[in-house]
């Protein structure tokens, strides 16, 4: 076995070997990052069945009249209301139920 000269981790020509754990982190969120992308990609595919089977239109009763409408844009249009509803619910209970300082 030749031994490395003095000066040889100064100037860089130490080969660079990963620690065990550090390389077995690296393949977690590897793999951690190829399963959010596969999910991702999964849910635009969802997404996009769903817009192609639901392109018809519909009518809607309102309280004083009626409208016609694609269905789609109501889905999203409920979606989206509910989630911000979800959001201002969440919100207000972590403020009413947050300790006292």
């Amino acid at each position: 076995m030749s031994e490395l000269p003095p000066d040889a981790e100064r100037l860089g020509t130490v080969p660079a070997v990963e620690p065990e754990p550090d390389d077995k982190a690296r393949h977690r969120r590897r793999a951690k990052l190829y399963a959010w992308a596969l999910l991702l990609a999964a849910f635009f595919v969802v997404l996009v069945a769903l817009i192609v089977a639901n392109t018809r239109k519909v009518k809607i009763s309102w309280v004083v009249g009626s409208t016609r409408q694609s269905l789609i844009w109501i889905i999203i249009v409920a979606a989206l209301l509910g989630w911000l509803a979800g959001l201002v619910t969440s919100l207000l209970f972590h403020r009413r139920t947050r300790r006292r300082a």
